[in-house]
């Protein structure tokens, strides 16, 4: 080893280097330049960078190179993956029976399963094993008659022989049509011990309600079936219901007590002989319906009998459904009843505007109004004249929604104003048919409908074809009339409601069990 100040020579120039004399030149070696030495190997390991960051100096050698070594990581760690198979671990041993009997004490098991709860005793060698189970003495269950299905198919599915359900049907089908008995009716059997056990059980007893007023029951007696009549004594005192209009005639009707299914027909039968846009707060509705009620305490309402309407004295409308002339329909208190002849009215409303020259408001100038204009409120329903089949139904100009009905005789009538169509091109309508509704489309004012009719193309004064007539009950017919409206009139609100009186009909179990499953709750099967 030297250094360098013990060496005396010259780097430039051209003179040579002159070395001591005890250091041989051959074995001295001397870098080019000392200032362009590069750093040792294990330098440039210690700065070399595995994972470079791949948002810096994006494109160059060492970003290139950084990707490089990511996706050669990303690669090996796919090759070095065990699987998706699950690795599974140490499963605990499976209980024994004396283990299982120990958890089974702790749990809380379904009805189904035996709902038993704390410890049970072993059996012992004194415990000896049945060969069968023990026959049950009876067996009670209900059933239910479903929409479709017959009484001797659900008398089967419940275990009666085949012979059984036909004796106990026809024995059924002498006291009341088969077709009576409603959908979803339960009924109450009871199955008796059975000789051996490839026989089905015998036939005990039988309890349903086949009517609203007729209970049956069925019993064996001398090993036959007999029939047992019980019948259900029923009011039939139409239920009235009279009330105060208030914000809602519909609302202000359910608060009084009215059926819904009521409230829509009287609705329907009123707005066809007045609008009801007219009624106001105040004004008296009246309600008469079909009612039956049991001395069970059942009731069924049924169709609508009586309609009325009192505005306080400025008009009272009373409509009666009554039987005349092959058909029933509905009919004034003086005996008006159903509109007849060719051409019915188009709406419920009061003409406002004639047929003729007049001055257009809005347009402002005078010109021909070829109809008639029916005010009334928008949404009302617009019907046809007569029948006819549907020549135009869309938007026509000044008109708006338009509908154009061509009829026989080569008469024609046209709706304008529509808020909405109800019918499409083509269409065959019937007499009195909803084919749209009233509204205020196109040149107009307000809600209204606007009524042509047509003779061989061109129009006419509606005002010159009259209108359908409406038909007049007379004679007898009126005198049977005004009675029944008269005795509906004396029904007192309320009366139907009013608790039935005299004898009740005698309770036994029997009937009890008929209360019973008359009540309305879902049929089940009972077993126990």
């Amino acid at each position: 080893m030297f250094e360098a100040k013990d060496l005396n020579y010259t780097t430039g120039g051209g003179e040579a280097a002159t070395l001591p004399p005890d250091i041989d030149a051959a074995t001295v070696a001397f870098p080019r330049n000392a200032a362009s030495a590069g750093p040792g190997w294990r330098e440039r390991l210690a700065s070399f960078e595995l994972v470079t960051d791949l948002g810096d100096n994006i494109g160059s050698p060492r970003w290139f190179r950084g990707l490089a070594t990511l996706t050669l990581l990303c690669i090996g760690a796919l090759a070095l993956l065990p699987g998706f198979d699950p690795v599974y671990g140490a499963q605990a041993p499976l209980p024994n029976a004396d283990e299982f009997d120990e958890a089974r004490a702790q749990m809380i098991t379904p009805i189904a399963f035996g709902s038993d709860s704390g410890k049970r005793m072993a059996a012992t060698e004194n415990v000896v094993a049945l060969a069968a189970s023990p026959e049950r003495p009876r067996i009670e269950l209900s059933a239910a008659l479903g929409r479709g299905d017959s009484f001797s198919r659900v008398l089967q599915r419940s275990g009666v022989s085949q012979n059984e359900a036909r004796q106990a049907t026809s024995l059924v089908s002498s006291a009341t049509s088969l077709g009576d008995i409603e959908a979803g009716t339960p009924i109450s059997i009871t199955l008796g011990k059975r000789a051996s056990r490839g026989q089905p059980r015998p036939l005990e007893a039988l309890a349903f309600r086949a009517r609203f007023d007729l209970n049956l029951e069925l019993s064996r007696v001398n090993d036959a079936l007999t029939l047992k009549r019980l019948p259900i004594r029923v009011d039939q005192t139409p239920l009235r219901i009279r009330g105060k209009v208030g914000s809602s005639l519909y609302r202000s009707a359910r608060a009084a007590g009215a059926p819904a299914s009521a409230i829509q027909n009287f609705l329907k039968v009123i707005s066809a002989h007045t609008s009801l846009s007219r009624l106001r707060e105040g004004d008296e509705f009246d309600i008469i319906v079909d009612y039956r009620r049991a001395e069970t305490g059942e009731v069924k309402s049924g169709k609508l009998l009586y309609a009325g309407i009192d505005r306080g004295g400025k008009s009272k409308l009373q409509l009666l459904q009554w039987k005349s002339g092959g058909s029933t329909q509905w009919f004034e208190a003086s005996g008006v009843g159903k509109s007849r002849g060719f051409l019915g009215r188009p709406v419920n409303g009061r003409i406002t505007s004639g047929y003729g020259m007049r001055r257009h408001p809005i347009l402002g100038y005078r010109r021909m109004h070829a109809g008639i204009d029916f005010g009334a409120p928008t949404g009302t329903p617009i019907y046809a004249v007569t029948d006819g089949v549907v020549r135009y139904a869309g938007r026509k100009g000044g008109y708006g929604k338009f509908v154009e009905l061509k009829h026989s005789g080569g008469l024609g009538s046209g709706y304008g104003h529509m808020s909405r169509i109800a019918v499409r091109s083509g269409q065959r309508v019937r007499r009195g048919q909803i084919i749209g509704y009233v509204g205020s489309t196109g040149l107009s004012t307000g809600p209204h409908l606007h009524y042509e009719l047509y003779r061989n193309g061109r129009t006419v004064n509606p005002l010159s074809v009259k209108f359908a007539t409406r038909s007049q009950l007379s004679g007898q017919d009126l005198a049977n009339f005004r009675a029944r409206l008269k005795q509906l009139k004396s029904i007192k609100p309320g009366a139907a409601l009013a608790p039935l009186q005299g004898r009740k009909q005698q309770d036994s179990k029997p009937q009890r069990e008929i209360d019973r499953l008359t009540q309305k709750v879902a049929p089940s099967r009972k077993f126990g």
